[in-house]
């Protein structure tokens, strides 16, 4: 499971060292893809393939399957990292995302998620009223 936050910089080349919290997990390889709330989604290979399957199995008549199932995969690249932890975050996903130098790097359970740390913060402070007023219902 990831968890926590973090606030690596982008290098000049687009890459992102990663947690090293997260890195076992990722060290065989990783998918980014197009988020919601244009973030960008890690998974581990493995919790790609996951999310895959359960694509796969909506039915190829029902168009907002097809039109999720487009973005979401359309802006899938696979990674490894290299031997310093270092992930290169491809252009049209920095574009997606916003993303400069500061980033966040927040742990959302099955995935990570990068974010722009000015887009990051003003999300978090819209959802914080909303997350302190949430009771049983």
């Amino acid at each position: 499971m990831f968890l926590g936050t973090y606030t690596p910089k982008l290098d000049e080349k687009g890459r992102l060292i990663l947690p090293a919290k997260y890195r076992d997990e990722l060290s065989y390889g990783l998918v980014l893809t197009r988020g919601q709330e244009r973030c960008i989604y890690v998974f581990s290979q493995r919790e790609f393939e996951k999310q895959h399957e359960q694509l796969a199995q909506a039915s190829l008549t029902s168009r907002r399957a097809r039109d999720y199932a487009r973005v979401f995969l359309s802006g899938a690249s696979d990674e490894v990292p290299d031997k310093q932890g270092r992930v290169t975050i491809p252009q049209v996903l920095r574009t997606y995302g916003g993303l400069d130098r500061e980033v966040t790097v927040i742990g959302a359970g099955n995935r990570i998620e990068i974010w722009d740390t000015e887009a990051w913060q003003q999300y978090l402070d819209e959802q914080e009223d909303v997350f302190s007023d949430t009771d049983e219902d």
